[in-house]
């Protein structure tokens, strides 16, 4: 009878296409696992992998093998955390995925809050972009994460919390930074620069203001906010960052302006997303309480400072 360690050996070994490593990563021998596996064949009377020497390759119908191999185990873990329900929220680790363009902007905000009312909490924070995430989610490697939408995140399930507006950053003295708001039409002018490929923000800030695709790669590759904000000092562009954002990294610089977006918002929108059948809801519910309320009272400072 196939067992359930048979498959999670088997996709150790998908994950690494490696037997040595994966035997370290289930803290077995590497004979051992080579053994499990080739019984678990013999018991479906065909090879899951094709191996020698030098490399591991997935059969086509080891590949179908795999894709039910990970449901079922994803089936187990999730029985198995039933009693979880029962629990405090926040009381067990919890594994949360984040981009790049949330992560630092929002974690020094809210983890302070998250300690303060859950000090038990233990949160293991992946910070990747948002395709990555999504199937981090959906094959049960994280618990929930937490991305910007609008986002395709079919078969998934997505909890707001937060919706903010872009602003404009530019060196003081640049044309329209003594005004209090900027349109897509003179952001077009403005040598605007943005993040390179694959970050939804870039391609947020594209739609909201209905511009084309940037010509000569401007931003020149950048992943990070940060690096265009010094970009921005060194009088090489402009660009846009989300409200969130503002404070840690304008806060610093009296030389920049900040200007917000006219155009129709919210700009972007940010949401937990988790599986359907996912058994912790109450720590997600206790998450969105907590991200929300600490993200409204800084606002409402913010605005009462103004």
């Amino acid at each position: 009878m196939i067992s359930t360690k048979q498959l999670v050996y088997a996709l150790a070994v998908e994950r690494t296409l490696h037997f040595k490593k994966a035997a370290e990563q289930c803290n077995i021998t590497q004979s051992a696992l080579s053994t499990a596996l080739a019984e678990l064949e013999k018991q479906l009377g065909f090879q899951i992998f094709e191996r020698d020497n030098k490399k591991v390759l997935v059969t086509p119908i080891g590949a179908e093998v795999l894709r039910r191999a990970r449901d079922i185990t994803l089936r187990l873990e999730e029985l198995e955390r039933l009693a979880d329900t029962l629990k405090t929220p926040l009381s067990y680790p919890i594994s949360i995925g984040m981009i790049p363009t949330i992560a630092p902007y929002l974690l020094p905000k809210v983890l302070p809050e998250i300690r303060d009312q859950y000090p038990h909490c233990q949160p293991v924070v992946v910070e990747e972009q948002t395709h990555v995430l999504l199937e981090m989610v959906r094959n049960g490697e994280i618990d929930t994460a937490i991305i910007a939408l609008p986002y395709d995140c079919e078969g998934l399930l997505t909890f707001e919390f937060w919706a903010e507006d872009f602003y404009w950053i530019a060196l003081k003295g640049e044309k329209f930074t003594n005004r209090t708001e900027i349109t897509s039409k003179e952001l077009a002018r403005s040598n605007l620069m943005l993040l390179k490929d694959g970050h939804c923000l870039k391609e947020h800030i594209l739609d909201v203001c209905k511009l084309p695709e940037p010509e000569g790669n401007q931003g020149f590759g950048t992943v990070s906010l940060n690096t265009l904000i010094q970009m921005v000092l060194n009088n090489m562009g402009t660009t846009l960052i989300p409200e969130m954002a503002i404070d840690q990294l304008t806060s610093n610089y009296p030389q920049l302006s900040t200007i917000h977006l006219n155009e129709p918002g919210p700009h972007r929108k940010i949401a937990f997303v988790i599986r359907p059948n996912y058994t912790r809801m109450n720590s997600i519910e206790a998450l969105l309480k907590v991200c929300r309320e600490t993200l409204e009272k800084l606002r409402d400072r913010e605005n009462a400072d103004a």
